[in-house]
């Protein structure tokens, strides 16, 4: 009876575990398909990618080294890859976008992997679903930021790292471990807090832990591997890292992303709650689940094994570390690196409120369908606003639609006047369709560093004065992208009508042009 039983049970789980791991392969093919679409679509450059990939195109592998122009930072070991993407494959959208789309595929399989450790196969589904749809995790796979690739190294560190704790190793393994581990640390910039956090628990194990002092030896590897990844990032740090961090506007930018103290719980409970929207990727309503389902997971964790939710939040603890030592700063896209353990936590919640529905003796039959309800529902819409993209890819600033149209319709005497805010954009593409500097004239630039943004009164009168210098002919074409500021773009194109005539216009996505006569 009891081997019956047994048998049973074996059967049971493998009917459902089954067809589950069928479905996670299916979201596996989902998320490399809406990714390799989005990248092969090729929108244009929009504003934050020009002022890099400018900084990629003319500079030599040397000059990267240096603090990058247009207030800019990204880690050496990218922006050399970078550079030798377009040297291979040409000075292009795709060559530019190949490191981050690479990455992004790689980072779906690496996440798979640690979700098998963390989770059950119906959570790990509840997991991939979330990894492979969530709209950042998606965006940044063909963007050219490093915030892809930081995503992949983070998790790619914590394969190699994780397991060490219980792991004995030989020489080999310990030189390639290092050497893996350094290199990483040269192609993204929180990878020391993730392996720093790493560190943490093998510093942990190594005192609570009396058995692991038996073997010394395996104890001096471990330490080499630490030691020899530590000495790696310092010479990045005071060669490549420090330099760029000396930027005063970027740190001025940072502003927000640091605690004004230790004590300061407003803005930790705030940007803790933020991370959800920003850059998870929960919208509306859903952040709000998605909190409570990463709060019952980490209570779940924490019953079952207080050191593996200590291991997967490690991460975050080390990062806040960082921020309250205004050292990292701990802001939407620059934390995007956290989002896998985040999912794992929320998939594990899901699946112990699951759980606790069909455990519950009142009710149950409602308790039930509320829970799996609440599932699909978080799961659902990103699963569909991102199988949308494979139909729709997302355009966001679409400059190379408008210079179409420009070469299709401009005159030889005609006079182009590009707006300040899609400058960076116009002088990546300018080349390619054949402007050279005297071809053009450039804004005026705002005062926003010291306005801030919207129009001030000392602004409108340089806007005013900047576009009655054009006066006097009878075919301007003005030419705007990234120009996503209301109040600027009102007052200007009602001044341009009030001293001119429209005769023409094209409109895409992002960006724009109008031709006036200004006589």
């Amino acid at each position: 009876m009891q081997l019956r039983k047994k048998i049973s049970a074996i059967t049971t789980n493998s009917d459902i575990t089954y067809p589950i791991n069928i479905l996670s392969w299916l979201i596996i093919i989902f998320g490399i398909v809406v990714r390799l679409v989005q990248y092969m679509f090729n929108r244009s450059l929009w504003a934050d990618e020009a002022v890099l990939a400018l900084n990629i195109v003319n500079r030599s592998y040397s000059e990267l080294g240096q603090p990058l122009d247009y207030d800019q930072a990204a880690p050496i070991g990218f922006l050399w890859l970078e550079k030798f993407a377009i040297e291979t494959f040409g000075n292009n959208e795709y060559a530019l976008r190949l490191f981050p789309f690479i990455a992004g595929i790689i980072s779906i399989f690496l996440f798979a992997k640690i979700a098998s450790w963390y989770l059950n196969s119906q959570g790990k589904f509840i997991a991939l679903v979330l990894f492979t749809s969530l709209s950042y995790l998606v965006y940044y796979t063909s963007e050219v930021k490093q915030y892809s690739s930081d995503v992949t190294i983070a998790l790619f560190l914590f394969i190699i790292l994780f397991p060490l704790r219980n792991k004995e190793l030989n020489l080999l393994q310990s030189i390639i471990v290092s050497l893996a581990v350094s290199i990483s640390l040269w192609l993204s910039h929180p990878a020391i807090l993730v392996m720093g956090a790493m560190g943490v628990i093998e510093a942990i194990i190594l005192l609570t832990k009396n058995k692991y002092l038996k073997s010394l030896t395996n104890i001096i590897k471990k330490v080499v591997i630490y030691l020899t990844s530590l000495v790696s990032f310092i010479i990045c740090y005071f060669l490549f890292i420090q330099p760029a961090s000396s930027n005063e506007n970027l740190q001025d930018s940072w502003g927000s992303a640091f605690p004004n103290s230790v004590v300061d719980i407003v803005w930790y409970l705030d940007t803790l709650g933020k991370f959800f929207h920003k850059p998870l990727g929960f919208e509306t309503v859903f952040d709000g689940i998605a909190i409570i389902l990463f709060i019952i997971g980490c209570v779940a964790y924490f019953r079952q094994d207080k050191f593996k939710i200590f291991c997967l939040l490690s991460p975050l603890l080390v990062t806040l570390i960082a921020a309250t030592l205004h050292l990292y700063p701990f802001r939407s896209r620059l934390v995007l690196f956290l989002t896998p353990f985040f999912i794992i936590a929320i998939a594990q919640g899901s699946v112990s409120f699951m759980q606790w529905g069909k455990s519950s003796q009142k009710n149950q039959q409602i308790k039930v369908i509320f829970t799996r309800l609440l599932t699909v529902l978080l799961l659902l819409v990103p699963f569909l606003e991102t199988g949308e993209k494979i139909f729709k890819p997302s355009r966001k600033e679409e400059i190379r639609e408008v210079l179409e149209y420009l070469q299709n319709n401009q005159q030889p005497q005609d006079i182009l006047y590009v707006f300040q805010r899609g400058i960076y954009q116009f002088q990546y593409y300018a080349k390619k369709y054949g402007y050279k500097p005297e071809d053009y004239i450039i804004g005026v630039d705002d005062l926003d560093h010291i306005y801030g943004k919207g129009l001030s009164e000392p602004e409108w009168q340089r806007y005013q004065t900047d576009l009655d210098n054009l006066r006097g002919n009878d075919r301007v074409w003005l030419l705007f992208s990234h120009a996503n500021v209301g109040s600027e773009n009102r007052a200007i194109k009602k001044y341009l009508d009030k001293i001119g005539v429209k005769q023409d216009s094209f409109t895409t996505k992002g960006a724009y042009i109008y031709l006036y006569n200004l006589k």
